[in-house]
């Protein structure tokens, strides 16, 4: 008795290979501290936060302020400290990033507050939870023109600041490699 063992042949036409290809996250950012010199007089009115494949967003909303007219100063800081008072401000993470923009939560015509938040306590309407970097949102006040807010995050990670028309945009690396 023979046993035959048959084997069907696959024309090399239709053998294909899938490759994955992998898009790498912007680096280069660094942790340094970053300014820009700038003012408005413009309010701000909102700060949401947002995901993304390889940073988590913030973004402060200044209705009305021309990029040109929007100025920030973002920077690592041991503590957060209140300006004007001095008072420390606790926000959770392994890192703070100090978050400087220069313009008021406050209409300067009437001092009424235009954005509903108060000093130490979380950012109004900002849920972190499922965020890859980002780990607590304090405001801090806004004192002689400029909001001052916490944002607490995992680690000291590379993070860019950038302005747009009506916001500033921060953005914080989940890692310092690149991948995803």
């Amino acid at each position: 008795m023979a046993a035959t063992l048959g084997v069907a042949a696959v024309p090399a036409e239709a053998v294909t290979t899938t490759t994955t290809q992998t898009t790498a996250c912007p680096t280069g950012w660094g942790s340094t501290a970053k300014a820009r010199s700038a003012a408005t007089s413009e309010s701000v009115t909102n700060i949401r936060t947002g995901r993304h494949a390889c940073f988590d967003r913030m973004v402060v909303d200044v209705p009305g302020a021309s990029t040109r007219d929007l100025g920030y100063s973002v920077g690592y800081v041991s503590r957060l400290h209140q300006d004007g008072s001095g008072n420390h401000i606790p926000v959770a993470g392994g890192a703070v990033l100090e978050v400087r923009v220069a313009a008021p939560a406050y209409d300067p015509d009437t001092g009424k507050p235009t954005y509903p938040a108060r000093a130490g306590q979380r950012l109004p309407g900002v849920d972190l939870t499922g965020y890859r970097t980002f780990r607590d949102a304090r405001f801090a006040g806004s004192f002689e023109g400029d909001t001052q807010i916490g944002l607490g995050v995992r680690a000291r990670l590379p993070f860019r600041v950038w302005v747009a028309t009506d916001r500033v945009v921060i953005d914080v690396a989940h890692n310092w490699t690149g991948a995803r």
